[in-house]
């Protein structure tokens, strides 16, 4: 084990001695990283940016819902590669829903992350809290309500805890189709099930998605190659489930960012999803009955 910045990771890449390099970070590190392996022909693995959003039906669990998006988008203070970014609300739930996890944000324990009860710990450093308040101070600008987001008191002045943010949007802007790796979930509503996935799917990145639904054409809908189209695809549960080993994430090919909303009924699955009855372990998590589905899009 090597624990070092930049410099580190510069040699492992320059290094003759090392014939395969798996890197996850951000599509610019990627960039770099790529085209040096690539030059003394050493194999690649890159795990890149991530937007990954949740749809919540109107027939979701509300229950499960709640635990889920609470867990997947707080969880390691919004710093994982699937952490739950966007969130994509039917009108008929939204008054529901929303006014209770603003009840979790505002309760979450936030503190030393090793101690018992604790879901949210420090962000990495300055950079990143700049990074956070730079993408809140823009969706303010731009008339998003925000709950949550201000930095947190602690006896280490160095230290950059802060209250995860709840970010109330009309539209999905700029700054919610940019990636900041921070607990920010921006939370949008939808009407029509093809505006929930053509909203779902308007981002450059690509990784990891969710349905909160008890509709099965539409959770086969999801995960057909029509629905979402990112690599990681689940039915009621958060995008936060274990990593895959591959070149997931990074940017969409300018025709999977672009393409057309299918019309709900148009297309399904080739198999159906199979049942997990294992969820995440978490204080917000307390029952297991879940299902997963991983339906990986060929990139």
């Amino acid at each position: 084990m090597l624990i070092g910045d930049a410099k580190v990771g510069e040699q492992l890449v320059d290094s003759p001695l090392i014939p395969l390099v798996s890197a996850t970070g951000s599509t610019a590190m990627g960039r770099a990283v790529a085209p040096k392996l690539a030059a003394r022909f050493a194999k690649a693995i890159l795990e890149l940016g991530g937007n990954n959003a949740a749809v919540v039906a109107p027939t979701a669990d509300l229950d499960l819902t709640l635990r889920a998006i609470a867990f997947s988008a707080m969880g390691t203070a919004g710093q994982r590669c699937t952490t739950l970014r966007r969130l994509i609300v039917h009108a008929d739930v939204y008054d529901k829903l929303i006014p209770q996890l603003k009840k979790v944000y505002g309760s979450v324990v936030i503190g030393d992350p090793g101690a018992q009860g604790t879901l949210v710990g420090p962000l990495i450093d300055e950079r990143s809290h700049n990074a956070m308040q730079k993408s809140l101070d823009e969706a303010r600008s731009a008339g998003a309500t925000i709950t949550g987001g201000e930095r947190i008191s602690t006896a280490n002045p160095e230290a950059f805890y802060v209250r995860p943010a709840l970010v109330e949007v009309g539209s999905q802007t700029d700054t919610v189709k940019r990636e900041t790796f921070a607990p920010i979930l921006y939370v949008l509503k939808y009407s029509d099930f093809a505006d929930a996935l053509a909203l779902h799917n308007d981002v450059p990145q690509g990784l990891s998605s969710s349905i909160f639904t008890m509709n099965l054409r539409e959770a086969e809908l999801f995960l057909s190659a029509t629905g979402s189209d990112c690599g990681i695809a689940n039915v009621n549960i958060g995008t936060s489930g274990a990593e895959i080993g591959g070149a997931f994430g990074g940017e969409k090919r300018p025709a999977e960012a672009a393409s057309p909303a299918p019309t709900p009924g148009s297309s399904t699955c080739a198999a159906p999803p199979t049942p997990s009855t294992t969820a995440p372990t978490c204080p917000l998590h307390k029952e297991s009955a879940s299902t997963s589905t991983n339906h990986e899009h060929p990139r």
